[in-house]
């Protein structure tokens, strides 16, 4: 099965935050934004533009996610996924929703893995740019 891959090129960040950080609003900007807390810290994935320079981050990135939604029973997916980025030596962030897997890579390697990507067999598209819907719901 083959599996497209939506581009989004809004800018990322990565935030490190205090353990048990309460999460700013400027957080939760953008197209995407994900919180993880463990009790040695919370990290925060949101617009890079909204991040407050004194703020501890990493970026950019852009955001690459599986069309989806995905089965909860799908495996392999992020191993096949993965394998065009480690053989080009670009490091990766994953987050997974309930619907999808999403891949961050650093913003300026983001053209050479989409590109990985392709020859791979995987359809990158922008992220407006959705596949064509299926009969499902018509009155065909």
């Amino acid at each position: 099965m083959s599996h497209v891959l939506l581009r989004h090129d809004e800018p990322l960040a990565v935030v490190r935050l205090g353990p048990g950080a309460e999460l700013p609003a400027w957080a939760t900007s953008g197209t995407l934004f994900s919180v993880t807390a463990t009790a040695a810290e919370t990290s925060v994935v949101c617009a890079q533009a909204a991040v407050p320079r004194k703020a501890r981050q990493e970026g950019p990135y852009t955001s690459f996610a599986v069309e989806g939604p995905l089965d909860f029973t799908l495996t392999g997916l992020l191993h096949d996924l993965l394998a065009a980025p480690a053989e080009a030596d670009v490091p990766v962030l994953t987050l997974s929703t309930f619907d999808t897997d999403w891949v961050l890579v650093p913003a300026a390697e983001a053209d050479r893995v989409a590109e990985a990507w392709q020859r791979q067999g995987y359809d990158v598209r922008p992220a407006h740019q959705t596949s064509t819907p299926t009969s499902e719901g018509s009155d065909s």
